[in-house]
């Protein structure tokens, strides 16, 4: 399953509504912990197709997403499901680290 951009405007749609856990990646282009983050989260998505939708946010275009879930430094990583934000990790984590956070 491909890796989902979101936007404030699809936020409800592919996070709040959907029918299975969202690993939402908060990101920026400048941040070099992020572009090291970046492939482990597009391999994740491929490992937990059909389990796990996966997406990503960048946070300069989508501050105030980024302001409601508590975002300071990035990248993070938040978990929703059901609709809620149920864990939230800060800097970078490999694909193991990702699993573990997982239902």
């Amino acid at each position: 399953m491909a890796v989902v951009t979101i936007t404030t405007e699809n936020f409800d749609e592919e996070v709040i509504n959907s029918k299975i856990p969202v690993l939402v990646d908060f990101w920026a282009v400048w941040c070099g912990p992020c572009q090291m983050q970046g492939p482990v989260v597009d391999e994740a998505a491929e490992k937990f197709a059909g389990k796990l939708k996966v997406g990503k946010i960048n946070v300069d275009e989508q501050g105030d997403l980024s302001q409601k879930y508590g975002v300071m430094s990035i990248p993070t990583l938040i978990l929703f499901i059901n609709g809620e934000a149920v864990k939230k990790e800060v800097g970078f984590h490999s694909l193991e680290q990702i699993s573990a956070m997982l239902p």
